[in-house]
């Protein structure tokens, strides 16, 4: 599949060559590459049309159609970077809406192979494409630890003692559809699952809590249930960890839900001081946790 990477800064530690970060939408491509160019490594941003926002020219910044394997190994090449990261949100495309260069069509058989599975079949997919080119994936949690949730609140408030049953029955309810490779997230209120998260994504599904409350079919007074989330038992913690941030905690309240809950320490968390700030003012929780809820 091509030349590998070039060699000549192979005596540097990997830290010291400039780090890909291939850009879905969202503010998390951002966040990271801030918090790594805040260490002093130099970022360089592949941003996928239609997907990436706009924000992420604050970077050196190259726009890469979806699926132009050839063109994106090349330009990741030319910018010198060993290390690539995948962040940011993505519609899962139907596989011909892909645009496909010599390199892709070449890797088509392995392609159409990656799509018959959920997402984190699809990712590991991709990921092996680059690695035949000689790149290193890496999770955004390597490259910036500190962007992990840590464990316990994060603003004033702290799940109460029902709330913590909610958390420990969700997440039962989330190992059990890991090997499943559906959602990362649900939505529980005194033990009754009100939602699993599916294609529609964590904000589509508090937007479908809100509904239901709205017409009728969820009759919970305001503040009841709790939204957790978990990354998937054996998926591979390089790709897709689950997030949250400001819009998570809006879409909380806007549910009309207690607050969120997700694992601390494999959980993403976009503007910290913020989500914070914003969680107490809509008098909401955010709280990390280990696996069992505790």
């Amino acid at each position: 599949m091509g030349a590998p990477p070039d060699r000549r800064d192979a005596a540097l530690p990997v830290d010291a060559a400039p780090l890909a970060i291939v850009c879905g939408g969202g503010s998390l491509p951002v966040a990271v590459a801030e918090a790594v160019s805040g260490r002093g490594r130099r970022v360089v941003m592949f941003a996928v049309r239609g997907f990436a926002d706009r924000e992420v020219e604050r970077f050196p910044c190259h726009w890469v159609a979806l699926g132009a394997l050839g063109r994106t190994f090349r330009l990741v090449r030319a910018e010198g970077c060993r290390d690539v990261v995948f962040l940011g949100a993505m519609v899962r495309p139907s596989l011909w809406r892909v645009r496909f260069d010599w390199t892709t069509v070449r890797a088509l058989p392995a392609i159409v192979r990656a799509f018959r599975g959920g997402d984190d079949h699809l990712l590991a997919g991709i990921a092996r494409l680059f690695e035949a080119e000689g790149f290193r994936l890496r999770g955004a949690h390597e490259v910036a630890p500190e962007i992990l949730l840590p464990k316990g609140p994060l603003g004033a408030r702290s799940p109460a003692a029902h709330e913590v049953g909610d958390i420990e029955h969700a997440l039962a309810l989330l190992a059990a559809t890991g090997p499943f490779d559906v959602g990362q997230a649900v939505i529980v209120a005194d033990r009754r699952v009100l939602a699993i998260e599916a294609a529609e994504g964590t904000d589509g599904m508090l937007d479908r809590i809100a509904a239901l409350r709205q017409n009728g079919r969820i009759q919970l007074p305001p503040g009841a249930g709790v939204l957790v989330k978990a990354p998937k038992r054996g998926q591979d913690r390089r790709f897709d960890l689950p997030s949250i941030g400001p819009q998570t905690v809006e879409g909380v309240a806007r549910a009309g839900l207690a607050g969120l809950a997700a694992v601390a320490g494999a959980t993403i968390i976009a503007e910290p001081e913020r989500t914070a700030k914003l969680a107490d003012a809509r008098g909401v929780f955010v709280a990390g946790v280990d696996e069992t809820g505790r």
